[in-house]
């Protein structure tokens, strides 16, 4: 798969709302206590059906403890205010982000790109440096997804 990694800098705080967990990376690759996929079953079955055809939404990675070794909270959420089920909110930090695309049926897309953030900092020629404060994934469409990676 190709690489498209734009530089950019949001200056807007978006607050979004939806389910969280707290993970790591040994358990999601492990299958170990893997919660992520359950969380987005989640989000499909209680929240989607409440979104418009205007909703956006979005993976949130945050509250890292350390690296891509330590636990973090994951958040699948979205923008649109949801009133029928109890949701938690997190905010997409304003920053410098990297931005990672990828297209293709889902869940495979959004791994597919994870991959390439993953070769990408592991390259000891990348000319950046993970800052592990807030990630996210935006979904564009059911086939196409940005990554955010928040950089120093």
């Amino acid at each position: 798969m190709e690489q498209h990694i734009t530089s950019i800098n949001v200056s807007e705080i978006k607050s979004l709302s939806g389910f969280k967990v707290r993970t790591c990376n040994a358990n999601e690759m492990s299958g170990e206590g893997a919660q992520i996929g359950h969380l987005w079953q989640r989000f499909y079955s209680e929240i989607a059906p409440e979104l418009t055809s205007t909703s956006q939404v979005y993976g949130v990675y945050t509250h890292y403890e350390s690296d891509v070794t330590g636990d973090f909270d994951v958040y699948a959420c979205t923008n649109t205010p949801i009133n029928t089920v109890e949701t938690e909110s997190v905010d997409l930090a304003a920053g410098h982000y990297l931005r990672f695309s990828g297209q293709g049926s889902m869940p495979h897309a959004v791994i597919d790109v994870w991959v390439q953030v993953w070769q990408y900092f592991s390259n000891e020629q990348c000319p950046h440096i993970r800052a592990y404060k807030t990630d996210y994934e935006f979904y564009k469409s059911s086939d196409e997804v940005e990554v955010f990676i928040s950089v120093e």
